[in-house]
């Protein structure tokens, strides 16, 4: 055992002399010029060298250096700068003087991909033909050079594209591994904040970048994000997946394949492809399993009325302020700066309270002219289309839809869009509407179009039109009705035509009817201040007590009904005693003419017709 230990210690000895040794005798100053031209040549960018370099033997041989900057030809800016930089290197090429770094280190690096870090060309410059800039052999002169890896530390990312505003991502650590194929495994993490908003992003990768610039795919084999902040859920956006990436160089075209993404509860499937250029073409053709757009979307601001229903309630909690800007945007300009094809479908979707399935979708987007050719899906029993276009080409957003509805529950469409009206029933709609700007609360007030609206089996609470009618008649008259405690108008059928002109609705030519009463009218409602001014003219067909001449004239008999005020404290007018007024006067009439028909040949009988026809 002592033999075992005696050697060992020899063997440390002479290793510890032996990196001694060659630390006094190389010189890692010689390697400068060295690094410098090997970088130009291979890539044409310029490597910067700041201080002087030395030696870091534990617990791996290193070069150490001070400030260092790689820039691209022509370029203002440097591509890379960092404060400190690491070159791991194997010790044995050293020897036979070949300097093999295995592993590029950066710490507190700034990369930036910004239009002033790109390679310029020079005018008279040739043109190389298209060529892998990767030899598969270094050159050898004397010396060589290779890389294995590369690890980039607490650094930051600055990018920006052309004109537009610049993104910085930062806390920056990334490793990436390649073997002599240039094929590579990465590691990366990082974070950016950016309108108030932050999100962390980490990613596990298999690069191959063998025909590299020309072509770049990369098999993105675990992909984590979380999103938090203004104009956000409360509890964020979390997500993880999957995806293939493909950068092609010459055509400037990024494929993402099979891509499997969730977030939140929400997942997709699909692949999705850019052309950049000066106007970049998108492809979208995207499958999701389930949609929850309650929790990826912001919170629905109260609308102004509804707040004022909800005094005693809780405050919705305040968002952080949106940093504004002098330059105000028209409404989806962005639109104006891509063309998009694109095709969506989901199994469910979640929306405002409202559940859909079998949802397809297919919009295509040219320079700011959206056409939606197909939005459509089942709503319960169901069905709801919604095609239509946004035209944004101008200052002035333009908007037009057509929505056709079939045996949609309209009490869910009322409560999802805090309507305060209490009605149920099954709609069925076809309309025409146009506005500028696509929003519930837009539409309430600046919207217009027209639809026709039939409704079945509908349900109005809080006003029970037969209980009305008959109470009235009741108190006017010795004719009873039964009794009846129910507080809501319930009709089989009833149609209208619609006409929406800036928040005021109009409805005409309503015709409703039951077993227990049919109604005609037509009224108007305010949507911005939620008040409504109908007139019907109600027929109670049945819930009378006995049978007689003026139940059956109030069967046939129309009754004007006004219903006005705000929606949740509605009024009524009746004219029933002018009705029943009526009715005595054609009863009487109607005697006085029978007996007069009886006794014709006398004064009186003569008299009677005289005073008839004065009536």
């Amino acid at each position: 055992m002592r033999r075992v230990l005696t050697t060992l210690m020899i063997l440390l000895v002479v290793l510890v002399a032996g990196l001694s040794a060659l630390v006094l005798l190389v010189n890692p100053n010689d390697f400068r010029a060295y690094m410098v031209r090997q970088v130009e040549a291979r890539s044409g960018y310029e490597l910067k060298l700041d201080g002087p370099l030395r030696w870091h033997v534990w617990p791996q041989l290193s070069i150490l250096s001070g400030r260092m900057s790689l820039t691209a030809p022509g370029a203002s800016a440097p591509l890379v700068s960092a404060d400190n930089m690491r070159l791991d290197v194997a010790l044995m090429p050293l020897i036979s003087h070949q300097l093999q770094v295995n592993q590029v280190m950066l710490k507190g690096a700034v990369i930036q991909l910004t239009p002033q870090s790109e390679a310029v060309r020079k005018p008279d410059a040739p043109v190389a033909p298209r060529a892998n800039s990767l030899p598969d052999v270094a050159e050898d002169a004397g010396w060589s050079f290779d890389i294995a890896s590369l690890k980039v530390v607490d650094s930051v990312l600055v990018f920006q594209h052309e004109d537009e505003d610049q993104v910085t991502v930062r806390n920056i650590n990334l490793k990436m591994e390649q073997d002599q194929h240039h094929l590579a495994t990465l590691d990366f993490s990082g974070r950016i904040n950016r309108n108030q908003r932050d999100m962390t992003l980490s990613l596990n990768a298999n690069l191959n970048a063998s025909d590299y610039p020309h072509q770049l795919t990369a098999d993105i084999q675990q992909l984590n994000w979380q999103l938090s902040g203004a104009d956000l859920p409360a509890q964020g956006i979390t997500g993880q997946g999957s995806l293939q990436a493909l950068w092609r160089e010459e055509q400037k075209q990024l494929e993402l394949n099979n891509l499997n993404l969730q977030a939140n509860d929400s997942s997709l499937k699909g692949r999705a492809s850019v052309l950049l250029g000066e106007q970049p073409k998108w492809v979208f053709d995207l499958q999701f399993d389930k949609l929850n757009l309650e929790t990826l979307l912001p919170p629905q601001p109260v609308t102004t009325a509804e707040s004022d229903t909800q005094l005693g309630a809780t405050p919705p909690k305040q968002t952080r302020p949106v940093i504004a800007s002098s330059d105000e945007a028209p409404d989806y300009n962005g639109l104006r700066s891509f063309t998009a094809d694109i095709l969506l479908k989901a199994n469910t979707v979640r929306w405002r309270g409202i559940d859909f399935t079998n949802v397809s979708s297919q919009m295509l987007n040219h320079n700011g002219l959206l056409v939606i050719s197909e939005l459509s899906g089942q709503m319960g029993a169901g069905h709801i289309s919604l095609p239509g276009l946004l035209d944004v080409r101008k200052d002035m957003a333009k908007a037009e839809f057509q929505p056709r509805l079939e045996n949609i529950e309209i009490g869910t469409i009322l409560q999802a869009f805090n309507y305060p009206i209490a009605l149920t029933g099954n709609l069925t709609m076809a309309g025409d509407f146009s506005g500028d700007k696509i929003d519930a609360d837009a539409f309430r007030r600046s919207w217009q179009g027209q639809a026709h609206v039939d409704l079945t089996n509908s349900r109005m609470e809080g006003l029970n039109f037969q209980q009305l009618v008959q109470q009235a008649v009741e108190r006017s008259s010795n004719v009873k009705a039964q009794e009846n405690f129910e507080s809501a108008t319930r009709l089989d059928n009833f149609t209208t035509d619609m006409t929406l002109d800036n928040g005021q609705l109009s409805l005409d030519d309503m015709q409703g009817q039951s077993s227990l009463l049919v109604l005609s009218g037509k009224g108007t409602m305010d949507l911005v201040k939620e008040t409504t001014d109908t007139r019907f003219n109600i027929r109670v067909l049945s819930g009378w007590k006995g049978e007689g001449p003026l139940i059956e004239a109030l069967k046939e008999t129309p009754i004007p009904l006004n219903v006005y005020g705000k929606w949740q404290e509605l009024n009524y007018s009746l004219q029933v005693d002018q009705i029943l007024r009526k009715h005595l006067q054609d009863e009487a009439k109607r005697r006085l003419n029978e007996w007069a028909d009886k006794n014709k040949d006398s004064q009186n009988s003569k008299d009677v017709k005289k005073l008839l026809d004065k009536l």
